[in-house]
C-alpha cells in the first residue's frame, strides 16, 4: 500500500453496494445507498493524547457522511479521522 495515513486518520476500504432489484428492475449506482461498513486498510500512528485503537483488517462501521472519498489505482477509499469509526465488528 503506497498510501500512508497521518496522526488519527484511517484509510477504508468501503463494503460494496448491495445489488437491489424491484420487480425485475435494477436499481443504478446513484439511486444505491453508500455503505456505512467497511475494512481498514493502514491507519495513523495516533496523537499524543489519542492513542490509535484500531488495526489493518479491523471490520468497520462508520457514519454516514463520515471521511473524503479517494480513488488510488483504480480502487475507492475513504480516508477518515479514527473518531468517525464509531464500531469494530468482530
Amino acid at each position: 500500500m503506497n498510501i500512508q495515513p497521518l496522526a488519527d486518520r484511517v484509510l477504508i476500504s468501503p463494503a460494496k453496494a448491495e445489488e437491489k432489484t424491484i420487480g425485475g428492475i435494477i436499481i443504478p449506482d446513484t439511486a444505491k445507498e453508500k455503505p456505512l461498513r467497511g475494512t481498514v486498510v493502514a491507519v495513523g500512528e495516533g496523537k499524543a493524547d489519542e492513542k490509535m485503537i484500531l488495526k489493518a483488517g479491523d471490520e468497520v462501521l462508520y457514519g454516514k457522511y463520515s471521511g473524503t472519498e479517494l480513488e488510488f489505482d483504480g480502487v475507492k477509499y475513504l480516508i477518515m479521522r479514527q473518531s468517525d469509526v464509531v464500531a469494530i465488528l468482530k
